[in-house]
């Protein structure tokens, strides 16, 4: 099933990203994850952009485009063999990112995101959703919570360097 669809929601335009949105979309990822530069994102995300996950498991981003023609916001989608909290017997739907503009948020493009993402992750044969964010980040917290996400773990990842001898 095609998802080159064209929906208008809350005054926003839900779409599958193209390869046209790689710069703009590659600005909202380096917001949405600082610790790379936009070079490297355009990078990563070409090939899904032309079709081609790169993994194993398939992976499609979808743009919130406002009715300037600018995108208010993106969530990548894809699909997990499990994650925590989800039936391990299924492959399960996982947002990877999702990122809305400062200056678009409240509107409903977060929401509409979120739906276009269901819609995929059921046309791939899911009845789970699933994400994750970072333990200080309230505002995404409160996100995932109003649009009916529960918390199913709490975990604090911890790495230390090895000295040589």
């Amino acid at each position: 099933m095609g998802y080159d669809w064209l929906l208008r929601m809350n005054g926003f335009q839900m779409r599958s990203a193209s390869s046209s949105d790689c710069d703009e979309l590659s600005r909202m990822y380096q917001a949405l994850w600082p610790e790379a530069t936009t070079a490297v994102y355009a990078q990563e995300i070409a090939p899904v952009l032309n079709g081609a996950s790169g993994g194993t498991m398939p992976l499609v981003v979808f743009v919130a485009e406002a009715a300037e023609g600018v995108l208010a916001g993106f969530i990548e989608v894809g699909l997990r063999s499990h994650a925590d909290g989800c039936d391990i017997r299924q492959p399960v739907g996982f947002l990877e990112g999702w990122f809305v503009r400062e200056d678009y948020r409240r509107q409903g493009a977060a929401t509409e995101l979120l739906r276009a993402a269901e819609d995929w992750a059921r046309g791939q044969g899911c009845i789970e959703m699933a994400s994750d964010t970072w333990i200080d980040s309230e505002v995404s917290q409160r996100v995932h919570e109003s649009l009916e996400f529960k918390v199913v773990d709490r975990c604090v990842h911890y790495r230390k360097v090895l000295r040589l001898p």
